[in-house]
């Protein structure tokens, strides 16, 4: 039944957009929004294949009421050209896929970079295999940090707590520091957090201060514990009909928007904090200024998570992908594993 409806679902949306299209029109489905930090870079990388003779047609998930964790199969099935998705909750359809951004793994944005760089062709060798799409871009909303609507001190604090999750291996890390993983969607968190059904998030300071997210929690622990990978993702059937002159200006414009989306990724974390943990906070309209309590970070919960990654995280993720996909397991150990010193026995 619900195979059935979201086949629907997406044929729904597929006559919404209009389906037929060619090679050199872009319909384009994102999560993002001008009040995110990552739009600007977004529109300029429209902008850029406006100005190369790209018809762009751009939808918002949200306007449409379409679920994020539906971007692959919107593409799959051509009801788009492109799409935005975040990683972990699309993995859902392929574990594979997380393994790109696993929970307790790569917890600062250079260690990251150096995962997505080893991981990247395995994955969109995956995406093309299994879904016929590919990644034209790849990169982090930022660290992933720990807002509460209660007291907090450290990470046994969770204990008993319904903290909102996204991923797999989010729920697993939740699941071992005592709490109940809650499995929502960017857009359901705030009601939730204002509602009482989660007392905590984890999503990026960033992101949490355009998302008004301190107008409903009280205390930000910014320990992070992964970089929330998405990706522009484009049906490959389309992106092999483009000329080589189409071609190569969507590449050029989607590596522009790339590089632009790492450097939001990596400056505008600090600035975000601050502003949203009381601290200095520029007048230019993209923050907004709160007075969160701001926790320090210890170094036992740093260890903790390490330690449940590699002794949870890690093989439970390797048992369920080896069961979709076998030898995954020695596919992630050479690449983000070679990359982050890690290996899954």
């Amino acid at each position: 039944m619900l195979i059935t409806f979201r086949s629907a679902l997406l044929a729904s949306v597929a006559c919404l957009v209009g389906v037929a299209a060619s090679a050199d029109s872009l319909r384009l489905i994102t999560q993002s929004d001008p009040s995110r930090a990552q739009y600007p870079a977004e529109i300029a990388a429209l902008d850029a294949l406006q100005g190369d003779g790209f018809a762009v047609t751009r939808n918002e998930y949200q306007a449409l009421g379409v679920n994020l964790a539906d971007g692959l199969r919107l593409i799959s099935s051509g009801a788009f050209d492109m799409a935005t998705i975040q990683v972990g909750s699309v993995a859902k359809d392929d574990p594979f896929l997380e393994g790109i951004d696993l929970i307790g793994v790569s917890t600062d944005m250079g260690d990251l970079k150096g995962a997505v760089d080893a991981y990247r062709d395995v994955f969109n060798a995956r995406l093309e295999e299994k879904f016929g799409v590919t990644a034209a871009a790849i990169w982090p909303f930022g660290p992933q940090v720990f807002l509460c609507n209660s007291d907090m001190t450290s990470l046994a604090d969770l204990k008993g707590l319904k903290v909102r999750s996204f991923t797999a291996s989010m729920s697993t890390l939740l699941e071992n520091l005592g709490a109940t993983p809650v499995t929502l969607s960017f857009p359901e968190v705030y009601p939730a957090l204002q509602r009482g059904v989660a007392s905590c998030g984890v999503t990026s300071p960033t992101s949490s201060n355009s998302g008004k997210w301190p107008e409903v929690t009280t205390h930000l622990y910014p320990l992070s514990v992964s970089g929330s990978v998405q990706a522009h993702v484009v049906n490959l059937a389309w992106l092999n009909g483009l000329s080589a002159e189409d071609r190569a200006g969507f590449d050029k414009a989607m590596a522009a928007m790339e590089a632009e989306l790492w450097n939001v990724a990596t400056s505008t974390n600090d600035t975000a904090q601050a502003c949203s943990t009381g601290g200095d906070c520029p007048e230019d309209g993209i923050y907004t200024s709160y007075d969160m309590t701001l926790v320090p970070v210890s170094d036992d919960d740093k260890a903790q998570v390490a330690e449940i990654a590699v002794s949870k995280i890690l093989p439970e993720w390797a048992a369920t992908c080896e069961s979709s996909y076998p030898g995954c397991t020695s596919i992630w150990n050479e690449t983000v594993g070679a990359a982050r010193g890690l290996t899954i026995e």
